[in-house]
């Protein structure tokens, strides 16, 4: 029998020195059963060409904790385990959860960060 992980996607738009044009989309929520992939989307389309693309979770009675950044391409994830994928054009991201388990259903947020010069 599968069970239903319930996936809430929130906007989270935190970051230094954050542009106002730099919005960030997402779908509010996602499901998928146990060991099935599934790609959470994130658009981006006037994101600053030096900012990274961040995602965090949140896992129920806990606060946020970093999954994985990036400025470009793909990145790995370790746990959950999975890839960040950022288009190439940069206006859009997934982050493919490879084999999530019953205690990945959390709330994902994407967001940006802008590096500020020392």
């Amino acid at each position: 029998m599968h069970h239903l992980l319930p996936l809430c996607i929130q906007r989270f738009l935190i970051a230094l020195n954050t542009s106002p044009l730099a919005q960030m989309q997402q779908d509010p929520s996602a499901e998928t059963t146990e060991n099935t992939g599934i790609g959470l989307n994130c658009s981006h389309p006037n994101l600053p060409s030096t900012d990274f693309i961040i995602w965090y979770r949140q896992l129920p009675g806990r606060g946020p904790t970093f999954l994985v950044s990036a400025h470009k391409g793909f990145k790995e994830v370790a746990d959950p385990q999975g890839r960040l994928s950022v288009a190439a054009d940069r206006r859009s991201s997934v982050l493919w959860l490879d084999r999530p388990r019953r205690g990945d259903a959390a709330v994902y947020y994407c967001r940006h960060l802008t590096l500020v010069g020392l």
